[in-house]
């Protein structure tokens, strides 16, 4: 039985169950139509990140990872770094370059004289001289240099603790990032983990949520909104995080978790993605089957990559990140099964997402940090692959060892809060769940994805690009 404060004049609702990981959506209105957003734990998901605000997250000291709002109206803070970070940088590394190049090796070794010298690394360093993007991988055997190159600016970090370019505001590639792909593809291995992260419920949370509708006894009404809402999210519990192929303490891991569980706001309508674009919630209907889960994560676009014959240049084309989608059952003691039908509504989502990627990018920042640790991961196991490293007599010595270059600097996400929206539609309750990224970096490397540097351009681009007369202790340059 259902406990009402007051007896609703609209006629029951079936109620049944569909579900998306850290985050519920329940829909059930034929005559009622209306939305019921419920957040958990304190300071919850964003409705809306609004024009005077920037988002980004936080996790406390349990693990718990939570998003969060900072914001900004009018814009005075931001322009007040920005003016710091103007007179502060050197004008040559904060001039704008369509293509800036960063000796790997050479900043090794411009690192580990730094540190030997008992000195920081410079923000030059910690942000590869403002690379925003790489666009290529070369390697000069001549020279003994793997060379990443792309278009670079200067930097400023903004409220949510992002390092983006001054003129572009996209995220800076970040030295810590490059070492944690390194390490992923390191010398004198075949192959490498797939990398990425799921966000789950666990087994006993589904149970106990199966538990709860039945109890419910398949019959409500709009008045039980509130109810539904807060039974689901306390029965289903914390969602648990998992953390693949890369240590979980580093930056890169919080990236990726920040991009899957932000990913999934968008998706039933807790986050504005500030683009016109397709959201499940919208294209959400009655036909989802009962104990449907369905999942969403982001994979790279593994046509992506143009090389040359002698596989010593490596180019970055395409959009470089796609959203997919696929669909599971949850039986009755909450183990999940693969199902046999795709869902109308997450296939327009996700492709929706896929097509307006890079314009989400530029307005959530942690979308275009996303592709840049794709990016990363494939020019790692390029270099790998093709043993750059052994042309280049390069070892990475230090940039692999954690005791002598620490990454593992940041707390570990281990849980998010379950965060439950309801909207009445038709005599439905549907609940989305699941999703993560899933990073399988030689995929890309296979010839059948492989695009064929056809009219020279890679290669001419290699061949522009002078490394012999390059300074003492120089590792970058445009």
């Amino acid at each position: 039985m259902i406990h009402r404060s007051a007896r609703s004049h609209f006629r029951p609702a079936f109620l049944t169950l569909s579900i998306i990981a850290g985050l519920m959506f329940a829909d059930a209105s034929g005559e009622f139509a209306s939305r019921a957003f419920a957040q958990t734990g304190t300071g919850g998901p964003p409705t809306n990140q609004g024009q005077g605000g920037q988002a980004g997250i936080v996790i406390d000291p349990d693990g718990v990872l939570r998003t969060r709002v900072i914001q900004d109206i009018g814009g005075l803070l931001m322009r007040e770094r920005v003016a710091q970070a103007k007179g502060s940088l050197a004008a040559d590394v904060a001039k704008p370059s369509a293509l800036r190049k960063i000796s790997l090796n050479r900043l090794e070794q411009a690192i580990e004289a730094k540190l030997a010298a008992g000195g920081k690394l410079t923000d030059e360093m910690n942000y590869l001289a403002g690379l925003t993007r790489v666009q290529y991988v070369f390697c000069y055997p001549e020279t003994n240099d793997i060379v990443l190159a792309g278009p670079a600016e200067g930097w400023v970090q903004d409220l949510s603790g992002r390092t983006v370019g001054l003129q572009s505001g996209r995220p800076m590639l970040e030295l810590q990032d490059l070492v944690a792909a390194l390490r992923v593809y390191a010398p004198g291995q075949k192959n490498g983990p797939i990398v990425g992260c799921s966000i789950d419920p666990t087994q006993e949370g589904l149970a106990k949520m199966q538990d709860f509708l039945r109890q419910i006894g398949g019959r409500a009404t709009p008045n039980d909104t509130q109810f539904i809402v807060d039974g689901l999210r306390t029965n289903l519990g914390l969602q648990k995080v998992r953390v693949l192929g890369v240590a979980p303490d580093t930056h890169f891991a919080q990236v990726l978790v920040e991009a899957d569980y932000r990913m999934k706001l968008i998706a039933i309508g807790l986050e504005n993605p500030e683009v016109k674009m397709t959201t499940f919630i919208q294209r959400a209907t009655t036909s989802i089957a009962r104990n449907a889960l369905i999942r969403w994560y982001f994979v790279p676009d593994y046509q992506c990559l143009r090389t040359t014959e002698d596989n010593l240049a490596l180019e970055m084309v395409g959009k470089g990140v796609k959203l997919v989608g696929e669909n599971e059952v949850v039986q009755s003691d909450g183990s999940r099964a693969a199902a046999a039908t795709t869902n109308g509504a997450s296939l327009a989502f996700t492709t929706s997402f896929t097509q307006k990627y890079d314009e989400i990018s530029q307005r959530k920042p942690v979308y275009a940090q996303l592709r840049n640790l794709i990016d990363l991961t494939i020019a790692a196991a390029f270099i790998q692959k093709h043993d750059l490293y052994g042309q280049a007599g390069w070892t990475a010595g230090l940039f692999l060892n954690e005791g002598r270059f620490p990454i593992q600097t940041q707390r570990a996400p281990l849980q998010v809060d379950t965060v439950v929206t309801s909207l009445w539609k038709g005599n439905r309750l549907l609940t989305p769940v699941a999703g993560g990224v899933t990073i399988q970096a030689r995929q890309a490397l296979k010839p059948e994805n492989l695009l064929a540097d056809d009219k020279g351009q890679t290669a001419a681009a290699k061949k522009d690009v002078v490394t012999s007369q390059l300074k003492p202790g120089q590792w970058w340059w445009d």
